[in-house]
């Protein structure tokens, strides 16, 4: 999931962590699927912040997302 929401567009990503309920969804999906994959403690601690407290989470990484277009925390390298 962590690639395929990569994949989007820089408008797509945006509208997807603008909206409340189906930012906490794409957040929860995306951060514990980055973390299945690397298995980092940095990873994991970010997988438990969004999983109780996603919408805070959400908005940082919509401004990340305008700012550098990728989330907060995650690989610069990956698009």
């Amino acid at each position: 999931m962590f690639e395929s929401f990569n994949k989007q567009s820089k408008l797509v990503k945006i509208l997807l962590l603008l909206i409340p309920f189906v930012n906490w969804i794409t957040e929860l999906v995306t951060r514990w699927d980055y973390y299945s994959k690397k298995k980092t403690t940095a990873s994991l601690i970010i997988a438990l912040i969004v999983t109780f407290l996603g919408l805070p989470v959400g908005f940082i990484d919509c401004i990340c997302i305008l700012l550098t277009n990728n989330m907060a925390l995650t690989d610069q390298h990956q698009q």
